[in-house]
C-alpha cells in the first residue's frame, strides 16, 4: 500500500459551534466544550483510509511547554469506542476518500488553546499533518465537569446570556442599571485567554500554570487578581473612587465590558481608567462566562469594609449628627462582586461547599500577597466556617459586621447611640430569564435574631455590640417625600413613635450631607435646630427638614446620594437614638422608542430622548448606545447644541440587528451637569427566515 496522504480537512465549525453552544463566537475558529465530542472530516488524496492497513493517531497540545505528565499533551489512536476519562478519537463514517472522526476530551481537561495534529502510518512509513488550532472551554452541560449546572434556564442565563442587570442605589431605593457582558463578541475570547497567559503565575511557571487550567477554582482566583491592576500585574482596570476622572473614563459611564476589554488589549494590556466595584465585577463576570464558568453579578447593600477583621465598625458623630469625613473602616451603600458556580473537591466535607462561590475583583485587601478575593463558598460564609479557602472572614464581615455609632459630646465624652442599621441587606442579583430582582440574602446569612445566627456568630467568635431599639419605648426612623428628583427641592422627616402609656419629652435634630456610594461624606446640605417635642402616649410625631436644590447641587456627587442623620435625646433616660438613611436623588428618565419592524438583518430605528430637569443648560451632551446583536459595537452621538432647562435632548439611531431573540438596547447619557444617566429597552427581534 502507498502511504496515506492527507489532502484537505474540515473542522466543521458551524456544526460543532451549534452543538457546543459556541456559535455566537462567530465561525472563524473551532471552539468546543470539554467532555463533549466534536466532529472533523479528513480527506485523503489518491486513496482512502484502509482499516487494518493504516493506523491513525492524534496529538493535542496546549501551552508553551506541553508534556504528558502535566496533562497538557496527549497522544491517542483512533479506536472503536470512546474513552470516558482521557482523550479519544472514534471513526464515525467513511465515504470514499473522506473520513469523519469524532474527537472527545475528558471533562477534566485543561481549558485553553490547543494544537491538533494527525499521525498516519502504513507499513512502517509515517507522516504527520498539522490540522489546526481549537479552543477548549469549561462545560456546564456535562455532569462530570466541575462547573456542571443542572438547570437549562440557569445555564442560559449564567453562561450564554450576554446582557444583564446590575443592582445599585440604596437598601431603601434599589434600582438596576443595564450591562452588556458581550462574552461572545468578536475578539473577547482571545483577550480572556491572553489574560491567563500574562498572569504572574504563568510568567513564574508556565508549565504549572497551564496544567492547573483544568480547575475553575484556580481560574477564578487568577481572574479575580487580573481584573484589577493593583499588583502591577498588567491587570485590566484601574480603580478610582473620587473626581477627577478627566484622564480616563468616569466609572459611571461604562455600559458594557467589551469596550473595556478591547481598550485593554489594544493598548498593550495597560490598565483601563477607571473602574469601581460594579465595573470590576461585571468584567470578571464576562471573562468567567466566556471561559464557560456559570457566573452572575451580585450586590450587597450596606456592605461593611472591616479592615482589622474584628467584625466591629465604630463610627463617631457629633451632637449635630455630623460624622467624621474619612472613617478608616467603611460601610458602602452597596458593593458588587461575582458568584461563580463550581464544585470544591479541594475542600473537605463531601461536596458540602459545592455551588456558588464569591469572587471579588475589586481591590480591597491582599489575599496570599495579591489583590484578589475568593473563590469563597457562599455556604461557608453562611455557616461561619472562617478557616476554609479562600478569604471567608473578609466576605463574612461584609455581610455581618456590626456598626456601633458613638455620639461625641461637647465635653469629649462618648455615648453609644441606639440605632437600627443593618449590614448585609437585600443581597440581589438578576432573576433567571427575566428582568426582576432575586433576593439571595438567605444564601449568605440566617434570619436576624435566629438561633442559627447565634450559633454561626459563636463559631465565628463574633459578638453583637450594637444596641438595637426593638425593645425601646421610643422608635425613630427617617422618611422621604415623593419626588427626590435631581433639580428639585424635597422633604425628609424624622418620624418618632412613643410606644408607651406615658408622655415623653425629647430633643430632635436632623442633618443632611452629600455622600458617595463608598461611604465618604461631603459638605452639609441641610440642618435643623434642636427641636423639643412633647410626645403623647402611643403617638407619632414628625419633624420635617427641607432639602434645597440650591444647597446640594454643587456638592452632590455622581452617585446622587444624600445621607440624612436624625438624633433624638430622650430627656427621661438620657438615651440617644439615631437613624441614618441614604437618599437617592433620581436622574431623569431616558425614553427609547423603536420604529419599524424588529427583524434580523432589517433596518430598525431607535429614537432616544431625555428632558433636562435642571434650571441651567446642559453642555457637552453625549449619548452612548450599545447592545450585543443590535449595534455594531458602541455608537456615540455628540449633540452639537446645549440642552436648555426643561428642553428635550433627542436623536435617532439606525440599527441593523445581527441576532434574533430578546435583546437589550442600552443607553448612557453624559453632560457637564448630569452624568451616568442609564436607560434600556428590551427588543424582540424576529428571525430572518420567518
Amino acid at each position: 500500500f502507498t502511504e496515506l496522504v492527507l489532502d484537505t480537512w474540515d473542522l466543521q465549525l458551524e456544526h460543532n459551534g451549534q452543538q457546543h453552544r459556541t456559535a455566537a463566537m462567530g465561525c472563524k475558529q473551532l471552539v468546543v466544550r470539554r467532555g463533549q465530542p466534536f466532529t472533523i472530516t479528513l480527506r485523503f488524496s489518491g486513496r482512502g483510509y484502509e482499516e487494518g492497513v493504516d493506523k491513525l493517531a492524534f496529538n493535542v497540545e496546549t501551552g508553551p511547554c506541553p508534556n504528558e505528565t502535566s496533562g497538557t499533551r496527549f497522544h491517542f489512536p483512533m479506536t472503536d469506542c470512546p474513552e470516558e476519562l482521557s482523550w479519544s478519537a472514534v471513526m464515525q463514517q467513511q465515504d470514499g476518500e473522506s473520513l469523519s472522526v469524532s474527537l472527545c476530551s475528558p471533562p477534566s481537561a485543561c481549558v485553553g488553546r490547543y494544537i491538533l495534529t494527525l499521525e498516519t502510518s502504513t507499513d512502517y512509513q509515517g507522516s504527520s499533518f498539522h490540522i489546526g488550532d481549537f479552543i477548549l472551554l469549561f462545560n456546564a452541560w456535562h455532569p462530570e465537569d466541575t462547573v456542571f449546572l443542572r438547570d437549562e434556564d440557569e445555564r442560559r442565563e449564567y453562561v450564554l446570556s450576554q446582557q444583564g442587570l446590575i443592582y445599585q442605589g440604596t437598601s431603601d431605593y434599589i434600582f438596576s442599571i443595564p450591562w452588556d457582558f458581550g462574552q461572545f463578541e468578536d475578539g473577547i475570547l482571545a483577550t480572556c485567554l491572553n489574560m491567563l497567559d500574562i498572569n504572574p503565575k504563568h510568567l513564574r511557571d508556565q508549565n504549572r500554570d497551564c496544567s492547573r487550567r483544568n480547575d475553575p477554582v484556580y481560574i477564578g482566583r487568577v481572574v479575580s487578581a487580573m481584573v484589577n491592576c493593583n499588583d502591577e500585574d498588567r491587570g485590566v482596570l484601574w480603580g478610582k473612587w473620587k473626581d477627577p476622572y478627566e484622564d480616563g473614563i468616569n466609572p459611571l459611564s461604562w455600559i458594557g465590558s467589551v469596550d473595556i476589554l478591547k481598550r485593554w488589549q489594544k493598548f498593550g494590556c495597560q490598565p483601563v481608567k477607571y473602574g469601581q466595584c460594579w465595573v470590576f465585577a461585571a468584567v470578571a463576570c464576562t471573562v468567567m462566562r466566556c471561559l464557560g464558568i456559570p457566573s452572575r453579578v451580585v450586590t450587597n447593600y450596606n456592605s461593611a469594609h472591616d479592615t482589622n477583621a474584628n467584625l466591629i465598625i465604630d463610627r463617631y458623630i457629633n451632637e449635630s449628627g455630623e460624622q467624621d469625613q474619612q472613617p478608616k473602616e467603611g460601610i458602602w451603600n452597596f458593593h458588587c462582586w461575582v458568584e461563580s458556580w463550581m464544585a470544591r473537591p479541594d475542600l473537605a466535607g463531601n461536596g458540602d461547599y459545592d455551588g456558588w462561590q464569591a469572587l471579588d475583583p475589586t481591590p480591597q485587601e491582599k489575599s496570599e500577597g495579591v489583590f484578589c478575593c475568593g473563590p469563597a463558598p457562599v455556604k461557608a460564609i453562611k455557616e461561619g466556617d472562617m478557616q476554609l479557602k479562600y478569604d471567608i472572614p473578609f466576605i463574612f464581615a461584609e455581610v455581618n459586621a456590626d456598626v456601633v455609632y458613638w455620639v461625641v459630646q461637647q465635653d469629649g465624652m462618648k455615648k453609644q447611640a441606639i440605632q437600627s442599621s443593618h449590614v448585609g441587606k437585600n443581597i440581589s442579583t438578576k432573576s433567571v430569564g427575566k428582568d426582576s430582582r432575586e433576593d439571595i440574602t438567605h444564601n449568605y446569612k440566617y434570619p436576624e435574631g435566629s438561633e442559627e445566627e447565634r450559633k454561626v456568630f459563636a463559631k465565628a467568635e463574633h459578638e453583637k455590640k450594637s444596641i438595637h431599639e426593638e425593645d425601646e419605648a421610643l422608635h425613630l426612623r427617617i422618611k422621604v417625600s415623593e419626588g427626590a428628583n435631581k433639580g428639585c427641592d424635597f422633604d425628609v422627616f424624622a418620624v418618632i413613635n412613643n410606644n408607651t402609656d406615658v408622655g415623653r419629652v425629647c430633643t430632635v435634630k436632623l442633618c443632611a450631607r452629600t455622600t458617595s456610594y463608598n461611604g465618604t461624606v461631603g459638605p452639609q446640605c441641610g440642618l435643623t435646630d434642636s427641636i423639643n417635642i412633647e410626645l403623647e402616649p402611643w403617638s407619632e410625631n414628625r419633624v420635617p427638614m427641607r432639602i434645597l436644590y440650591e444647597q446640594y447641587k454643587d456638592s452632590l456627587t455622581q452617585d446622587n446620594l444624600i445621607k440624612v442623620v436624625a438624633l433624638l435625646t430622650d430627656h427621661q433616660t438620657g438615651d440617644i437614638l439615631m437613624a441614618v438613611r441614604d437618599i437617592y436623588v433620581e436622574n431623569p428618565q431616558i425614553k427609547i422608542r423603536i420604529l419599524g419592524e424588529p427583524k434580523q438583518n432589517r433596518k430598525l430605528v431607535a429614537e432616544i430622548s431625555l428632558v433636562n430637569p435642571l434650571d441651567v443648560p446642559l453642555n457637552n451632551c453625549v449619548f452612548m448606545v450599545e447592545g450585543t446583536g443590535l449595534t455594531n459595537g458602541q455608537q456615540i452621538k455628540e449633540l452639537e447644541e446645549s440642552v436648555e432647562p426643561q428642553a428635550e435632548a433627542k436623536f435617532r439611531l439606525d440599527l441593523m440587528p445581527q441576532q434574533s431573540g430578546l435583546l437589550k438596547l442600552m443607553v448612557d447619557f453624559e453632560s457637564d451637569k448630569l452624568a451616568g444617566v442609564k436607560g434600556y429597552r428590551n427588543v424582540i427581534i424576529a428571525p430572518q427566515h420567518m
